[in-house]
């Protein structure tokens, strides 16, 4: 007899015998299958920002900002959307076949078909391309989450949280070093693109290793609709849509403004430095590595309402400063560079920390995911915006990123229509 049916035998109000809290060997594979997940899906969206210029330049044959700008603004909107559909999809399957086995499936899609890119012969190859990939990589990011926090005890939350985005800026970093020693052109850009078929090794370790989250096998019996129409469905629907607002504010300033610094530097550049670019890339990874951590631990201590107003704040003014204050290259454009990258990435601390908060453990991956990634779908529209705004300006990227951060006073509104979760356990 199955477990699912000695299950479905036990009498009501009956706990279930087997623990649901994983040893301590398990919640490590767990963590570490997780953490390399995530850093390979940073890995995955580092490597445009950073072939994107050249490569478009030898794609279409030209030298204007504002034809690549637009092509870069589509490409990252698809990106987002098709991250959008990988979360909902594997988030979905996540809740109905188990975290595991939808994990390795989703790192498994993201990066055959980013290796793929190697033989694009046009944008719009690219485009279908970085889509397809983005599907897994959505995927990852929401079943990493809720197993992580289903497996580790209440206490490690917030350092958990701030590990999760810290891990995926480790990867964005990761190709910058790359973008360092390797010097991304027009002629050179193809060979960057295969470094995104590595996480594929990864699918090997999770299937055989990495056990199934407790508590997820516990719960998943008693779920009486579809997961999806659960958490669209009152009461969980307001806390999805709240959900879907914080994520788009942060998402819209990352994807439209500070995922276009390696443009705009190479922009200012004229070029002449090809390693600039890499040199910022690796300077916002670096401060958005220190940032994740310090939302998450931020929002276990002073709450999680005020965390994201205040994360919202610093968001605004650093960008500006950024944009508005620099228009050649130096060190203190790199330093500019460094701190941007720890404000506007604290919220990918703060996002594990909440989310899994907002949603019981039946739904909580689709929860997760609806969330994050129709907040992705929002910031697909931010990317073509921004598109617009750097033809607007000229194919002039700081005035364009500046405009588009205003962003962030929309957050410092939302939040306080949210709950403040902390101290309480996950909901089960």
């Amino acid at each position: 007899m199955s477990r699912t049916q000695v299950l479905d035998r036990q009498p009501a109000g009956i706990p279930d015998p087997s623990p649901i809290i994983a040893s301590a060997h398990e919640r490590w594979l767990v963590l570490t299958a997780a953490f390399l997940g995530w850093m390979f899906d940073g890995l995955e969206m580092g490597i445009f920002p950073l072939v994107a210029r050249p490569a478009l330049q030898e794609l279409m044959h030209v030298s204007n900002d504002q034809r690549v700008g637009w092509w870069m603004a589509i490409i990252t909107a698809l990106f987002l959307i098709g991250a959008a559909c990988g979360g909902l999809v594997f988030g979905w399957l996540g809740d109905r076949i188990g975290r595991v086995r939808a994990m390795a499936m989703s790192v498994l899609v993201y990066s055959i078909f980013s290796g793929l890119c190697f033989f694009a012969g046009a944008p719009w190859h690219l485009a279908v391309l970085r889509f397809v990939a983005a599907l897994g990589m959505g995927g990852e990011w929401s079943l990493g989450v809720a197993l992580v926090m289903e497996c580790w005890p209440e206490a490690r939350r917030p350092l958990l949280a701030g590990a999760i985005g810290a891990a995926s800026n480790v990867g964005f970093a990761l190709i910058g070093v790359l973008g360092l020693v390797f010097r991304v052109t027009t002629h050179s850009w193809r060979w960057v693109m295969l470094a995104g078929a590595a996480p594929a090794l990864l699918t090997f370790f999770i299937r055989l290793f990495v056990p199934e989250s407790r508590r997820w096998k516990q719960t998943v019996r008693n779920r009486a609709l579809g997961p999806l129409a659960e958490v669209m469905t009152p009461p969980l629907r307001r806390l999805t849509l709240l959900g879907i607002a914080f994520a788009s504010v942060c998402l819209i300033g990352t994807w439209a403004s500070v995922q276009w610094i390696p443009l705009w530097v190479d922009q200012i550049t004229h070029s002449a430095m090809p390693n600039a670019k890499a040199v910022a890339q690796i300077s916002s990874a670096l401060g958005a590595v220190l940032g994740c951590f310090a939302g998450a631990l931020a929002g276990g201590w002073a709450g999680r309402r005020i965390t994201y107003f205040s994360l919202c704040i610093a968001s605004l003014i650093t960008c500006q400063i950024l944009f508005l204050g620099f228009t050649s290259y130096g060190w203190r454009l790199i330093a500019m560079t460094f701190i941007v990258g720890a404000t506007t990435a604290a919220f990918y601390g703060w996002l594990p920390l909440y989310l899994p908060e907002l949603f019981p453990t039946r739904v909580r991956a689709t929860g997760q995911g609806v969330s994050f990634n129709f907040g992705r779908i929002v910031a697909a529209g931010g990317a073509l915006g921004q598109g617009w705004l750097v033809s607007h300006f000229g194919g002039k990227y700081a005035q364009a990123s500046a405009a588009i951060t205003l962003v962030y006073g929309v957050g410092m509104v939302l939040i306080w229509f949210a709950p403040e979760t902390r101290g309480q356990p996950l909901p089960d």
